[in-house]
């Protein structure tokens, strides 16, 4: 008999406005243990605001938000609702770590003890073990010999390998990168392509919002397209990006061919 596995990360239904503008329009997704699931569409589309929602970085105000089987629990409906379990909001956030644009690095600490600070003060893990862990994720990424310097002197590639460090570091079930490429010039950018591509190799699970294509196709297990705060296609990279059914997809990936 078939196990049914559960999914890390489960969407259903879900709706988020700010005030009368409304960016999510009911949107359902799910992410199993080991995928690959990348977020693609225009400035505006929601994907942004769909990832911080999953993270309860954002309320929402409808719909189901699931962390491996647990429905998230509420207080308060509308634009009054929000998370009504501290606990399980700190265990949420705790396990799907996310890996934002603009890096987030602490300027006034050294690479380490940014990787260590969050293991050590929000999970209260010894420091001893968490410092092993964080030289070994240092490496990982490939900036091992970064350890005892500062953000400000490292390259924005580094930096942002420097952030994924840090989240890894946390042990999360999920890993969550909102744009993790934008704010860096090509060459810089494909550092963090690569580990973001071995990542996925070791069959991590991820949610990615992204506007590098090529990376959506060659890391994702599934492909999501928003328009307008809605899934307007979905399915296997090789089908979306390959076979685009929808005008709307078709225009979108002329747009950012030619671009």
């Amino acid at each position: 008999m078939t196990k049914i596995q559960t999914p890390v990360i489960e969407i259903r239904d879900l709706h988020k406005a700010y005030g009368s503008l409304e960016v999510l329009k009911g949107i359902s997704l799910s992410a199993m243990k080991g995928d690959v699931v990348s977020l693609i569409g225009s400035s505006g589309s929601g994907k942004s605001t769909l990832l911080r929602c999953c993270n309860l970085l954002e309320d929402s105000q409808q719909g189901d938000i699931l962390f491996e089987g647990e429905p998230i629990k509420w207080t308060g409906t509308g634009l009054n609702r929000h998370p009504s379990d501290k606990e399980q909001l700190i265990k949420v956030r705790t396990n799907l770590s996310m890996v934002f644009q603009q890096f987030n690095l602490w300027a006034h600490m050294s690479i380490l003890q940014n990787v260590m600070e969050a293991p050590v003060t929000v999970l209260g893990r010894d420091k001893a073990e968490v410092e092993e862990a964080a030289r070994g994720y240092l490496a990982k990424v490939g900036i091992g010999d970064k350890c005892d310097v500062y953000p400000a002197q490292l390259s924005g590639g580094q930096q942002q390998r420097a952030a994924i460090a840090r989240a890894l570091c946390m042990e999360p079930r999920a890993l969550l990168f909102d744009e993790p490429t934008s704010a860096l010039d090509p060459e810089l950018e494909q550092e963090v392509v690569r580990v973001i591509k071995a990542l996925a190799e070791e069959g991590r699970t991820m949610l990615i919002v992204t506007h590098d294509m090529k990376m959506a196709a060659d890391v994702s297990d599934h492909t999501v397209f928003l328009h307008q705060g809605l899934i307007e296609e979905e399915g296997a990279p090789s089908d979306l990006f390959g076979n685009p059914k929808t005008e709307r997809l078709q225009q979108f990936l002329s747009a950012t061919v030619a671009a």
